[in-house]
């Protein structure tokens, strides 16, 4: 897959709105957020009229007309090009149709969790799950008012997937606190007798250098870890 000149989503949001009808870069803001599009897509003005300058240097939009209303400053209307067409459609297939790599700020912290003392890492996941219910519900409350209002559903399935992945997130952040706080999580036993170790004075690179010797049975997987071939 070519690497695309642009990555972010809100160029490909710029190029979707311009696709019904020409609009300047405030309507352009305002359709976004009235649709919701500000809780799939990072949104801010300035960001956004960046990226209108950066479509139009590519040759994906161009300039259709200057307009003035009343008092308000003068605003340029944008319209899709042919190219702009073609990028949109592509893009978007490949967002739909591709599963691509994302980093979770969830993930990276799961991958570094062993820096911080089990106990914590464990009443952080609850604190986490605490917020995560109050997501879930906002997103609950706005498929609901969506839904009241007659919305069809192709209007709301991005809520839909909002929704979805939210509670996998805090059901499984429940689920791993406690395996963390009963001690059932793989590894855990080790966790804990590094911390112990530091307590009593010894290092991290005194632990990592003779584990065995420091954490008896436990320190045996890392020590494996160190030396593969032992």
């Amino acid at each position: 897959m070519a690497r695309r000149r642009f990555s972010n989503l809100l160029a490909l949001a710029v190029l979707s709105c311009l696709s019904e009808r020409p609009m300047h870069p405030y309507e352009i803001s305002q359709t976004l957020r009235e649709r919701g599009k500000d809780q799939s897509i990072k949104l801010n003005y300035g960001a956004l009229y960046a990226v209108v300058e950066s479509l139009a240097k590519a040759g994906l939009i161009e300039a259709r007309e200057t307009v003035r209303q009343g008092r308000r400053p003068e605003r340029t209307i944008y319209a899709i090009t042919e190219r702009g067409v073609e990028e949109h459609d592509e893009w978007l297939s490949e967002l739909i149709g591709r599963p691509l790599r994302e980093y979770h700020s969830l993930e990276a912290g799961l991958s570094l969790a062993a820096g911080l003392r089990p106990d914590d890492v464990a009443r952080l996941l609850v604190e986490r799950a605490v917020h995560l219910r109050g997501e879930i519900g906002a997103a609950e409350e706005m498929l609901k008012a969506g839904r009241e209002m007659g919305l069809p559903e192709l209007l709301l399935i991005e809520g839909e997937f909002r929704l979805t992945m939210l509670r996998a997130e805090h059901d499984h952040v429940v689920d791993l606190a406690a395996r963390i706080r009963e001690r059932r999580l793989g590894g855990v036993e080790m966790w804990h007798k590094i911390y112990e170790a530091q307590d009593r004075g010894i290092s991290l690179e005194e632990v990592f250098a003779d584990p065995v010797a420091h954490l008896g049975k436990e320190g045996e997987a890392l020590a494996a870890l160190a030396d593969p071939d032992a």
